[in-house]
């Protein structure tokens, strides 16, 4: 990617004070409109105040699509329904790391370099035995990931070599985090198999243990595969959110994939980003122990006294596609294994009493994704601590992919300016003269 694909489409005009400037607009594929303010310091000795960042870019991509108002999200072009409906996650994570989809043999290919890079190396693991027990599995997984670079510190840039690169990555952090589960559990840690799937090995690593053999081709246990699937597709890649931005700042300074993306776990760890899932658990477990009384909680959101978790994205002002496709999932899972727990049905009842009261239509506090997928992983007996690991999966090849793309079309450090409002200058005073 280059920067000259920019396409300069006329001039806006801002006027600040007696300086006006002239800064060229900039149209997307999608027909959206930037303008691009690089000169505008120079112009008129102003510079942009945008809290949060939330109307601001410092990149080009051609990743992932989203359109809020509309509810769509496509990744490469592809519609994020056909890819969960007919795709797998190594097709997608192939997807986002090439830009293409694999043919037959592309496919086997990648599958064959996950199998092969699924071991981690064995001095690795005296790094786990260091972690306390009570380690949360993001801590360990932030470390083990950066700990990479050292056995495997170089990166080639072609296509064939970091195709190699990125499913060494993606193979070795599923990997990473199942040993950290056992090692949270103080269990003996199981080692990847080669006749096994990427997500049957994760599930086998995580469950199977020495006196209670976990049966990964099961009836049971392949739908549970298939679920788990579909769950990492969603959360394959979502634009230049927190952890996303959080890679790309990280790699502006030419640091390691590696170093990269243990930044995007740092930040995906906060509950206003991945956590969210793991606090949704939280709220209905919160909710069964006050007896399950939903119209309190409903009635508390209203009157800002509570903040439902799993509503609401920012984003979406329709219903967030993936939210959508996480329900089927959740709906064709209960309606397949027959687990009771109170957990699922206080979440029905949130669900339906959200969907149906003028406050949260009007506001268009929909169900979010986190809201279904919390629920599922529970159902799929993933612990509450490692939910936010479960996205780490699957959003893994979105950052490998939006690394790549930053050092693809060259390297400018993200360098925000700002606005001092402290104190003007002030004269030192000695210690023994201050009172």
């Amino acid at each position: 990617m280059s920067n000259t694909i920019k396409l300069s489409i006329g001039k806006a005009k801002l006027q600040i004070n007696d300086k006006t400037a002239e800064l060229p607009i900039i149209q997307g594929s999608d027909g959206g409109l930037g303008v691009d303010i690089a000169t505008l310091r120079a112009q008129t000795g102003a510079i942009i105040y945008d809290n949060g960042f939330n109307n601001t870019t410092s990149t080009l991509s051609g990743i992932s699509y989203i359109n809020g108002e509309s509810g769509i999200l496509r990744y490469r072009g592809y519609a994020i329904e056909d890819l969960v409906h007919y795709a797998s996650y190594r097709e997608v994570a192939y997807l986002m790391v090439n830009g293409k989809l694999p043919t037959l043999k592309e496919a086997n290919q990648f599958s064959a370099y996950l199998t092969e890079h699924s071991m981690i190396d064995e001095d690795m693991h005296h790094f786990f035995a260091g972690f306390p027990r009570t380690s949360h599995p993001m801590a360990i997984l932030a470390a083990m990931v950066t700990s990479l670079s050292s056995f495997y510190p170089e990166i080639a840039h072609d296509d064939v070599n970091f195709t190699i690169t990125a499913a060494r990555l993606i193979s070795k952090v599923r990997t990473i985090a199942a040993f950290s589960y056992k090692k949270s559990r103080g269990l003996p840690v199981v080692y990847p198999q080669a006749h096994l799937s990427y997500v049957e090995n994760f599930l086998n690593m995580m469950f199977n243990t020495p006196n209670r053999p976990y049966n990964i081709k099961s009836e049971e246990n392949q739908l549970y595969v298939n679920i788990l699937d579909k769950l990492l597709i969603l959360h394959a890649d979502h634009g230049q959110n927190c952890s996303t931005t959080a890679v790309k700042l990280v790699g502006s300074t030419q640091a390691n994939l590696y170093a990269a993306v243990s930044a995007g776990i740092c930040a995906l760890w906060g509950p206003l980003h991945g956590g969210a899932n793991q606090a949704v658990i939280e709220m209905l477990e919160n909710i069964k122990e006050d007896g399950g009384n939903v119209e309190k909680y409903i009635e508390n959101a209203k009157n800002k006294d509570y903040r439902l978790m799993g509503f609401g994205h920012a984003l979406y002002k329709s219903y967030d596609p993936r939210a959508t496709l996480a329900k089927e999932l959740l709906d064709d899972f209960l309606s397949k294994c027959s687990i009771s727990e109170p957990l699922f049905e206080i979440a029905q009842e949130l669900e339906r009493r959200v969907l149906s009261d003028d406050y949260f239509i009007e506001r268009k506090l929909y169900p979010n994704i986190d809201f279904y997928t919390g629920i599922i992983y529970k159902a799929l007996g993933i612990p509450t601590n490692m939910l936010t690991v479960m996205f780490v999966l699957g959003r893994l090849p979105g950052w490998i992919a939006q690394w790549r793309e930053l050092m693809g079309y060259g390297i400018k450090i993200f360098r925000p300016r700002q606005i001092y409002i402290g104190p003007g200058a002030v004269e030192y005073v000695k210690m023994e003269d201050r009172v």
